[in-house]
C-alpha cells in the first residue's frame, strides 16, 4: 500500500511540475479527472496530454505508445498510476 500512495504521489508532483500548474500536487484528487471540464478535474487539454506522456516517459522510463494514450490510461491519477505499474512490470 505504502508504495502505490508513493507512486500517486510522484505523479501528481510530476503533473504539476511538467505542466507548471500553480497548485499543490497533494489537492489533486487520486480519482478527479485530469481532461474535459469537469468542475472537479484539472481541465487539460490535449498540448498538456503531449507533456504529460513525455513527462511520464522520462519520469519512469517507460514507452507511451499512440494507441495507448487513450482515455483510460490519462482518465485519473489513479488510472495513470495502474498504467505505469503496468507498464513497469
Amino acid at each position: 500500500m505504502q508504495q502505490v500512495e508513493e507512486l500517486k504521489g510522484r505523479v501528481k508532483e510530476l503533473i504539476v511540475r511538467q505542466l507548471k500548474l500553480e497548485i499543490e500536487p497533494a489537492s489533486i484528487k487520486d480519482d478527479a479527472p485530469l481532461f474535459g471540464d469537469d468542475p472537479g478535474g484539472l481541465g487539460l487539454d490535449s498540448i498538456d496530454a503531449l507533456e504529460l506522456v513525455l513527462g511520464i516517459e522520462k519520469e519512469f522510463g517507460i514507452k507511451v505508445q499512440d494507441e495507448e494514450v487513450g482515455v483510460k490510461a490519462f482518465a485519473s491519477v489513479n488510472a495513470l498510476c495502474e498504467f505505469v505499474e503496468s507498464k513497469a512490470a
